[in-house]
């Protein structure tokens, strides 16, 4: 996608410098125009979702916040905890007048939305998680890898990060790694994303609480995830209204990976139940 076709869009948040992209071209629809929130993982900013926007948006406003804290939004120097990141989203979409949406999540934007649901049940219409985080008791090699590209970005760091957490190569572009680079050496990045890292371990486990996901929930996950093994998806079944799909010869990001494939998912799940 051009960059100039990208909606860029800035606004102020608990006073706070908040970046997000809003794809609204369905302005002269007759029905309700219904809102997809897209949510990164860490050390992700809103370009992650691109592969799959153009599909997207042609049914849906869809809008793409960098989270507080990464991308090109501020990064306070406050403690990044759940309770944070909720008041944060909370807070946005107050800003933009959305009362609720479905809510996309990957990995740390997918822990984020499924706390959210529970949080804010009224907010949330249906809820679809890309491998979510906030399941496993350790660490993986791939995330080992991630971390250590976020503290010392390198060139040589990054791409091994990212190589390892697709499954085909192919798929990690130069500018991926690039603009990873650039990001996590802004001021207060590393913070960010560590303390984010602290705030996950430290949060109450998310599988006491999945039976409160009340919401209609799909869950994606890539068959050769390293970052986050498909073995926690068996814990995601306490979600009573929930559906499971599985995409082949894929890893921890299956809208840059297989963006076709994770958009037929997305939209078949939404168009259900309307």
């Amino acid at each position: 996608m051009p960059e100039s076709d990208i909606p860029m869009r800035m606004t102020h948040i608990d006073g706070f410098n908040i970046r997000y992209l809003d794809y609204n071209r369905l302005t002269h629809t007759s029905h309700k125009i219904r809102v997809l929130l897209l949510l990164h993982g860490i050390g992700a900013s809103a370009e992650r979702w691109l592969p799959v926007i153009p599909e997207l948006s042609k049914y849906f406003r869809v809008i793409v916040p960098d989270i507080i804290g990464f991308g090109y939004s501020d990064k306070p120097t406050v403690e990044y905890t759940i309770d944070f990141f909720l008041a944060f989203l909370q807070n946005f979409l107050d800003d933009l007048d959305i009362h609720a949406a479905n809510i996309v999540g990957s990995s740390f934007g997918g822990w984020m939305a499924a706390e959210f649901a529970i949080r804010f049940k009224k907010r949330t219409d249906k809820l679809i998680l890309a491998a979510p985080a906030g399941m496993m008791l350790s660490s993986t090699h791939a995330l080992d890898q991630y971390i250590m590209a976020a503290l010392y970005p390198t060139r040589e760091n990054a791409l091994r990060a990212f190589m390892d957490m697709a499954y085909d190569p192919n798929h990690v572009t130069e500018d991926t790694v690039r603009d990873f680079v650039n990001r996590m050496r802004l001021p207060n990045a590393k913070y960010a994303f560590m303390s984010t890292l602290l705030g996950i371990r430290d949060s109450p486990m998310l599988p006491d609480k999945l039976s409160k996901i009340l919401v209609p929930t799909l869950f994606i996950w890539g068959d050769n995830d390293n970052m986050i093994p498909m073995q926690y998806l068996g814990d995601y079944r306490r979600v009573r209204n929930s559906q499971i799909v599985v995409i082949k010869d894929c890893g921890h990001t299956p809208y840059v990976e297989k963006p076709a494939e994770f958009s037929k998912a997305l939209l078949d799940f939404l168009d259900k139940e309307r």
